[in-house]
């Protein structure tokens, strides 16, 4: 089991920033990734970035890209998503969620824990 606990949104103007992050706990070896992903009202959980926590390479939305930066601190275990440039349309629950396949993957059912969420608004 991992449990995963997200923090940091909030309530920020169009442009601004913020930085989310997930503290994982439990069945914590380095044989998995983590993802970050965002669910906004009526629309499906869409994945936004994830990151090795074995070589920490990052993989980002087309949406995101240049705006939001994935990180991990190995010993914290914990890892952050920082968003600068944020849009209204950014404005959902961000979630934190665990893989532990062996294939690299954006697809929300191909991760096997998830956190409570944590809600980011932009406003225009």
């Amino acid at each position: 089991q991992v449990q995963l606990v997200e923090s940091g949104g909030g309530l920020v103007q169009a442009g601004g920033s913020l930085r989310l992050s997930c503290a994982a706990s439990g069945r914590t070896f380095r044989r998995y990734a983590m993802g970050w992903f965002r669910q906004a009202p009526g629309k499906e959980r869409e994945f936004v970035a994830r990151i090795s926590w074995s070589d920490g390479r990052p993989y980002y939305a087309d949406s995101v890209k240049g705006r939001f930066t994935i990180s991990k601190d190995n010993a914290k275990n914990t890892i952050y998503l920082q968003m600068n440039s944020l849009k209204p349309e950014d404005t959902a629950v961000y979630y934190c969620a665990a893989d532990f396949g062996a294939l690299v993957t954006t697809i929300p059912d191909r991760y096997d824990f998830w956190g409570q969420g944590t809600q980011v608004t932009v406003s225009s």
